[in-house]
């Protein structure tokens, strides 16, 4: 194999898991706590897509905005740490793994 047959699948390879990636918010998971009280919706791509709360545990004219930012808090919580992760995956990884343009090692985990 020569370099450029290398190139072009890892191209292939990177195109397919920025495909893979992109659907996972089409997945979604709902789990609840206190006997089904509070309920939250999250897509694979690890966002809070819908909270809900129920009546008896909140005032009426305040439960769409408390779920509102509940949701937007608990999202902006996930992109910090996927930040701080990126960046000490960077720093432990940096200099191991090859600077190729193009190529995002981040979506390895790495």
């Amino acid at each position: 194999m020569n370099i450029l047959n290398i190139m072009g699948k890892v191209k292939e390879m990177q195109s397919k898991l920025k495909e893979a990636q992109d659907e996972l918010k089409n997945i979604t998971a709902t789990a609840e706590a206190g006997a089904g009280m509070v309920k939250a919706t999250v897509n694979g791509k690890k966002q809070v897509i819908k909270i809900e709360v129920d009546n008896d545990i909140v005032k009426p004219e305040d439960k769409e905005v408390m779920q509102d930012l509940i949701v937007a808090a608990i999202n902006k919580a996930i992109e910090e740490v996927d930040e701080k992760a990126a960046a000490h995956m960077q720093k432990i990884t940096g200099g191991i793994m090859p600077d190729i343009p193009g190529l995002d090692f981040s979506k390895f985990g790495l």
